[in-house]
């Protein structure tokens, strides 16, 4: 079985058997010729729509590296109560991941994220809802039901797209109101898990429509505090989400969409572990130190444990086209709350109780952080022609506008209600842009496309800690008056790509695009004193590839490869022995690799889907120096000269960045009487990511390997599966704390169940 000892295995073992894995894959759908499809099958099957540039576009001939999910793989996401982290390794190059759990994720792409805990943390990956840019993290977590595609944008997305894309962009399309009928899905899993799902459009009148769409999750505490006499503490979650659609069409010429959408999430936050790495190793340990098993569902805990959060959101969207040109109007609002807390030091006591442990607990740590009211408005407008010729254009404007308060708490005792420290924040954030985008197709199969946006960004924060009760020696220095920072810039991105058509099957592509990201502020006075200033971040980056579709859509190959170099990264130092939050710029960091996609059904009912990725990249600034932990860990960074505690980030890879990510599906049907009989499986994998700035033994994960599988019964609208999620019940840590003893937390367990899904 794959647990904890998974950690001691080699990368380079694993990526051989990786490449056999994908070899296994890609050698059947080669060697095979497909049987010869109709025109019309070829037709249909050949075309792969995305909306990477705001139009409707064969993925083929798109100039972007843009990866896509739907259907049963999309499905897959949501079984067993995952949630929007699972997308995870789907794509090459993607990741993501969450200290705060089901919340708050955090997304990377080639490398570039953010690992900021704070909740106005700026990210380099815009996630990109229905045509709505979301900025806050508490709203990129909004759940992923009913939807017509994922896309994954890889590389700088700041033309047609805004705000901070310089790493790409996760777009969600949903599934409109026009499309008729809908599904009911239920499921039931382990651990109390529960998935319900179902959509449905009506047709109100000739011009109207509508479409009702939900999902509901929910787990039962299933980690057990072995400080409290009850079992099933803690990891239990309710998580509700609904949407509304309406759309009218008066005329062939006007359309028009409404939206509104809620999303209810109640349970635990995160759980942190004290003392989870071995000291000198990552090998996951259990409760009673390094001589026993790592268990994943016992902790030993003394604070309070809880997290609500409210999203709600509008949007209206309307197009009118006039012939030769199409305008959209896309207004939206999204809005939310959260309260959470935890026990962040992840153990019961401390070194100055009678009884404390797992292992060495330095003092205890109980913070609370809430968004009492976030308010975010935008407001696109953009023309495109339609006149369907070798030239082609979109020009526009966008609107942003967010209000944030932030209110974080440090309580003396882990059982306090009533915080000993309090601080506040509250920011303004503004910004708009200027885009236009040509394109000309040549006779000879040649596409030239050029993009230009300009960005006007600011950015105004104030923050005090108006309350701190805390003991001096704790040298936080009482309460803190008023604090103001106002940051701002405006510049100019770009891209200019090229596509040129081979044959019928093969297109070639290459791409140079300028990205961006807006400067940004931190303001967590809760153990700092001064709020800290990132200037903005430009990236330039060039890519090439090959998009292939053969057989009438029965065999799809795409390959590109990929350099980028980013200036001023903006990148926060988290926690380390100080405890402080602080945002600064590194001079540069460089990255390079590839992504490859395969697709295949070398013969009818049987199809395979591969992807994997190389990254590699590196920060470069000879001035760049953290705070290391601050648990004794073992660093592997040089120290700076007359600074115990103070190390070189300078050669090191960014953190929760793999240099290998892998994803692989096999799906299978057999017909049994009036129905079919399937078997399903999908594999991701990553190599090793380090989760800090600097480099050590402890806080890392060698690799991640997780599995799925599911066999079910298709007959007519019905469907009816079992499944198992992780199935080898890999642990893995997937991110840590670092200021207090050798904290972290790990991934999902495995989880096990049958779904029941009807369509109409």
């Amino acid at each position: 079985m794959i647990g904890s000892s998974h950690s001691r295995r080699s990368d380079g073992a694993m990526r051989a058997v990786v490449a056999a894995l994908l070899a296994s894959v890609a050698t059947p759908a080669l060697a095979q010729s497909a049987p010869a499809a109709s025109d019309a099958e070829a037709a249909a099957n050949d075309d792969v729509v995305v909306t990477a540039q705001r139009r409707e576009e064969r993925l083929k001939d798109v100039p972007i590296s843009v990866a896509t999910l739907g259907g049963d793989r999309l499905n897959v996401v949501q079984a067993g109560g995952n949630d929007i982290r699972n997308l995870a390794g789907r794509v090459p190059s993607l990741n993501v991941e969450s200290s705060f759990g089901r919340a708050f994720p955090r997304f990377y792409i080639r490398g570039l994220g953010n690992t900021d805990f704070d909740l106005n943390a700026s990210q380099p990956v815009s996630l990109v809802y229905d045509d709505v840019v979301l900025e806050n993290p508490i709203l990129k977590g909004f759940p992923i039901f009913d939807l017509q595609r994922v896309e994954v944008l890889r590389g700088p997305q700041g033309t047609l797209f805004g705000r901070n894309t310089p790493a790409g962009i996760v777009k969600f399309d949903t599934v409109r109101p026009s499309t008729a009928g809908g599904y009911i899905r239920g499921g039931y899993g382990s651990l109390g898990t529960v998935n319900l799902e179902a959509a449905a459009s009506v047709k109100l009148s000739d011009t109207l429509s509508a479409r009702f769409s939900t999902i509901y999750q929910r787990r039962d505490n299933w980690v057990d505090n072995v400080a409290t006499p009850q079992r099933g503490d803690l990891e239990g979650y309710s998580d509700w989400a609904g949407r509304l659609q309406f759309e009218w069409k008066p005329t062939e010429a006007l359309s028009a969409r409404l939206t509104g959408q809620v999303r209810v999430l109640d349970g635990t936050a995160r759980v942190f572990r004290a003392n989870l790495f071995a000291r000198g190793s990552d090998r996951l340990i259990g409760l009673g130190g390094p001589a026993t098993p790592f268990r994943r569902d016992q902790v030993r805990q003394d604070g309070v444990n809880f997290q609500r959060l409210r999203n709600y959101n509008a949007a209206l969207t309307v197009n009118y086209d006039f012939g030769p040109v199409t305008l959209t109007s896309v207004s939206a609002y999204w809005g939310g709350t959260i309260a959470t807390r935890g026990d962040i030091d992840g153990g019961f006591g401390n070194q100055f109780a009678s009884v404390s442990g797992p292992g060495f607990i330095p003092f205890s740590a109980q913070s609370q952080d809430d968004i009492p009211s976030l308010d975010q408005f935008t407001q696109e407008l953009r023309i495109a022609s339609n006149n369907g010729g070798p030239f082609n254009y979109q020009a526009g404007f966008f609107y942003f506008n967010e209000k944030l308060r932030i209110d974080s708490f440090d309580f003396g005792t882990p059982a306090d209600l009533t915080p000993a420290a309090i601080a506040n924040q509250r920011q303004t954030s503004e910004a708009f842009g200027v885009f236009g985008s040509v394109n000309y197709k040549f006779d000879f199969g040649l596409t030239l496309q050029g993009g230009l946006r300009y960005n006007d960004d600011s950015r105004t924060l104030t923050a005090a800690r108006p309350v701190d009760t805390r003991p001096g020696f704790l040298g936080f220095g009482g309460p803190v008056p008023l604090q103001t920072a106002r940051v701002g810039s405006n510049i100019v991105t770009w891209d200019v790509s090229a596509t040129q058509t081979l044959t019928d099957e093969v297109n070639l592509y290459a791409r140079i695009a300028r990205g961006y990201r807006a400067p940004s502020i931190q303001g967590r006075l809760t153990f700092g004193r001064t709020l800290s200033v990132a200037n903005n971040e430009r990236t330039l980056s060039f890519e090439g590839g090959l998009k292939s579709v053969y057989y009438g859509g029965r065999l799809r190959f795409n390959i590109n490869g990929f350099y980028f170099t980013t200036d001023d990264l903006q990148l926060t130092a988290v926690g380390g022995a100080s405890n402080f939050t602080t945002l600064f710029n590194a001079r540069n960091v460089d990255g390079y690799g590839l992504e490859a996609e395969l697709e295949a059904t070398p013969v009818e009912r049987l199809n395979f889907t591969a992807g994997v990725s190389l990254n590699n990249n590196r920060i470069n600034d000879p001035n760049a120096f953290v705070a290391g932990c601050g648990s004794n860990c073992t660093v592997l960074n040089a120290q700076r000269p007359g600074s115990p505690g103070i190390f070189s980030i300078n050669g090191n890879r960014l953190p929760q960045s793999p240099q290998w990510t892998a994803n692989w599906t096999a799906r299978y049907a057999h017909p049994i009487g009036n129905g079919e009989l399937y078997v399903s499986t999908d594999w991701v994998y990553r190599s090793e990511i380090q989760f800090f700035l600097y480099r050590s033994v402890e806080y890392r994960d060698r690799f991640l390997l997780e599995g799925g599988l599911r066999v079910g019964y298709k007959t007519g609208p019905f469907d009816l599966a079992a499944y198992v999620r992780n199935i080898t019940d890999d642990q893995s840590a997937v991110g840590g704390v670092d200021f207090n003893n050798l904290t972290g937390f790990v991934n999902e367990p495995r989880i096990a169940g049958f779904e029941l899904g009807f369509k109409f």
